[in-house]
């Protein structure tokens, strides 16, 4: 195993081993760099990985059991959370992320959808939407294409090209066959032709087949929320950290909490300052940094990271690190069905629709998104979530429905925009503090009214789909602003005029050329609230520009 010492530079420290940095991580080590990983959470393997309701917290669906494992621990890094700046920050689990090795694709659904081409210029087609900060990207779908492509296939991810109509175009195929179709998928289909809509296999990054050494999917029904002992989720932790590693170039360093990217008198970045298990401060130096932590850790540790040359924060000369913060947005609509559909058996999605992808003016509001059909909630959660409002909760009524509902209920699920607001934040919070003793993460969030509009139209067209599919019943849970976030996106926009964004469109920093920020908080938009696909092709991109700058000198 590959041992770096802390005093010599190495050629990068990455912050972060999920869905980015283990990218990163594999293809500077790949091309010859010395590379530490810092991530703050455990190196887990596939012994670890157990079907455990209670032990494995499912955070969305039932946030009254089980411990944060895969995730970060709200006890030991509190979130404060408000919806406007007047008001005083309470403590909320808000923010959700990955934290392990791996990160969030160790425990993700797996759908791994592209962004579209309007994805990226939604500002020139649709104009300024009020009290927004929507923009368009300095990139193009056309630029990202060919690591669109590159993530596919050295992730490995399951799918069907072609079978979308509205898919943007691609240059070659999936490197897998799709996942078998499940209940879900058919009653998906079946609801979606009657009401002329057009059906596909979803794109998953789980293995249909073997590949690289991987064993392909089991079906054994325990994916979001768990890791998979047999590698088939194609996590980082499964596919590109093992090869990183293998250069002898990639130290991966667990249990390691990163407090500050320290500076040299000339305001370039010279290290990381860290805490290891023990709670032992470290500084690992380097010659450069990229950050890969996600939407909410990345604006905070570069507040955290402020000095004298940098007040505001390091990378912040712009006032824009913290802003713009996106979040995954979504509908549920549940119906249940005369059969037994055993829903709780192999992935959970295996359909998409994206007819309404796209905005249209017609609806009178800015939004799109996509719906897939799945399996939702584990005993536990459904006990706690999945049933109509009208069960009662205790006694032989709810044992009844629970025994009737479980294998027969179907969640229509949708995947939303978020639209950008410069009021929506991630900053420090001025009064709490974490295990560590650093300030915690302050969230400031509402959503734009575009926004709840999208929300109730998916709503809708996803009640018309389980009407269509055969439902016996159908209701929808509310539309409410979130209170608990994944895909944290959108708080160091990428961009090519310096005052108004964080990181050029090579995601280095405007500021610091020799700092590199690489996760969903470089988005300018959220696109439809399936990022992971996205970001890993950006990670691959920047990948590649750093690589190329390292080798020709012009960063360190």
């Amino acid at each position: 195993m590959t041992k770096f010492g802390h005093k010599t530079p190495v050629d990068f420290v990455i912050v972060g081993a999920g869905g980015a940095g283990g990218v990163v991580a594999n293809e500077l080590s790949t091309a010859g760099f010395q590379v530490v990983v810092l991530e703050q959470g455990p190196y887990l393997h596939a012994e670890d990985f157990t079907h455990d309701e209670l032990k494995f917290k499912d955070v969305f669906d039932a946030p009254f059991i089980g411990r944060e494992v895969l995730t970060n621990d709200h006890a030991l890094q509190p979130n404060t959370f408000r919806k406007t700046q007047s008001e005083k920050a309470e403590l909320t689990a808000f923010a959700q992320y990955g934290r392990c090795v791996g990160g969030g694709t160790v425990h993700f659904t797996g759908n791994y959808w592209r962004f579209h081409e309007v994805d990226f210029a939604e500002r020139s087609r649709w104009g300024p939407i009020e009290s927004t900060g929507l923009a368009d990207w300095p990139i193009t779908y056309a630029d990202l294409e060919p690591y669109y492509t590159k993530a596919e296939w050295e992730i490995g991810i399951s799918g069907l090209a072609g079978a979308n109509p509205f898919d943007p175009p691609r240059s070659k195929p999936y490197p897998l066959p799709p996942l078998p179709v499940k209940s879900s998928g058919v009653l998906l289909e079946r609801g979606a032709r009657k009401l002329g809509w057009h059906p596909y296999p979803a794109p998953t990054a789980i293995l249909s087949q073997s590949y690289r050494g991987r064993s392909a999917c089991a079906h054994c029904g325990f994916c979001e929320f768990f890791g998979c002992e047999w590698g088939a989720k194609s996590s980082t932790l499964a596919s590109v950290i093992p090869i990183a590693e293998k250069t002898g170039r990639c130290e991966i360093r667990p249990n390691s909490y990163v407090r500050k990217i320290s500076t040299d008198k000339n305001g370039r970045v010279d290290g990381v300052l860290y805490f290891d298990v023990q709670k032992q401060e470290h500084l690992q130096k380097a010659k450069a940094v990229v950050v890969c932590a996600n939407g909410a850790e990345t604006p905070r540790l570069l507040l955290m990271s402020k000095s004298n040359l940098y007040p505001q924060g390091l990378a912040n000369s712009s006032g824009l690190v913290g802003k713009f913060f996106m979040v995954d947005l979504g509908s549920l609509s549940l119906g249940t069905f005369e059969h037994p559909l055993n829903e709780f058996k192999s992935v959970r999605v295996t359909r998409v629709v994206q007819d309404f992808y796209d905005s249209d003016p017609k609806r009178g509001f800015y939004g799109g998104g996509g719906i897939d059909a799945r399996f939702e909630f584990y005993p536990i959660g459904f006990a706690l979530g999945g049933l109509p409002s009208d069960v009662p909760l205790w006694g032989a009524g709810f044992k009844k429905a629970l025994k009737e509902n479980f294998n027969r209920t179907v969640t229509v699920f949708s995947h939303t925009t978020c639209l950008p607001l410069d009021s929506n934040t991630i900053t420090l919070d001025p009064e709490v503090k974490d295990a560590w003793g650093l300030p915690a993460l302050r969230v400031t969030y509402k959503s734009h009214p575009d926004d709840f509009k999208t929300l109730r139209f998916f709503r809708d067209r996803s009640l018309e789909l389980l009407d269509a599919a055969g439902a016996v019943r159908k209701w929808a849970l509310p539309i409410e602003d979130t209170t608990a976030a994944g895909h944290l996106m959108g708080t160091c926009r990428m961009g090519n005029d310096a005052k108004g964004s964080v990181v050029d469109k090579h995601h280095r920093a405007h500021d610091v050329p020799n700092l590199f920020i690489v996760d969903g908080s470089s988005f300018v938009t959220s696109g439809r609230n399936q990022p992971t696909c996205t970001i890993q092709a950006l990670a691959y991109r920047a990948a590649d520009h750093i690589i190329r700058m390292a080798k020709a000198g012009n960063i360190a």
